[in-house]
């Protein structure tokens, strides 16, 4: 898979800043658990890229589009599998079973709710964000409401981690590739 045809056709399918900055945050997010967990980066970065590629023009039909898409454009049986089951119990029945699948199945909502927590700090930034603060922004129900906790708890369990653990490795993910995304979405 080349990044640049990945990120064509999420242009192609999207054209509001959020869901362009959060697949670019995804990507980024997933590119770092792949290089912690010892897989190729590049792989998982392009799902987390394409995750949502659907969202905007088919929220009805989400994943289900995707793998249209995803088809249509000669992408992997493997590639739509992983993105389409991030929507396991929501859009699809497809679980997630392989290691890259639950990364994203448990990150994406959570990448959403550490966003929003860095746009009401000081600094609109994650660097100085500690666990502490993002773990009452996570209680906090109201807060990013949109962002499923029971997803997230989901995600962890199936990694076999404790949630502190997920919330910890995505926060320092979100930390080190701060810079990148914004560079990558500024140049937009």
């Amino acid at each position: 898979m080349e990044r640049k045809k990945a990120l064509d056709l999420l242009m192609q399918y999207n054209k509001e800043k959020y869901h362009i900055q959060h697949a670019l945050t995804v990507e980024e997010v997933m590119r770092w658990f792949a290089n912690e967990l010892g897989y190729d980066a590049d792989y998982w970065g392009l799902v987390g890229l394409l995750h949502d590629l659907d969202f905007e023009m088919y929220p009805q039909e989400h994943c289900i589009k995707t793998a249209e898409i995803l088809r249509d454009g000669n992408y992997g049986e493997d590639v739509i599998r992983a993105i389409c089951s991030h929507g396991h119990g929501i859009m699809v029945d497809l679980k997630p079973e392989h290691e890259m699948e639950k990364v994203l199945f448990a990150v994406d909502e959570l990448t959403g709710i550490i966003s929003a927590a860095a746009l009401i700090r000081p600094s609109k930034s994650v660097s100085d964000m500690e666990l502490n603060s993002l773990k009452k922004k996570f209680k906090t129900t109201a807060f990013a409401a949109g962002c499923s906790r029971d997803i997230i708890r989901r995600g962890a369990e199936m990694l076999d981690w404790e949630l502190d653990k997920l919330l910890s490795m995505t926060l320092e993910a979100m930390r080190e590739s701060e810079s990148v995304v914004a560079e990558q979405f500024g140049g937009i």
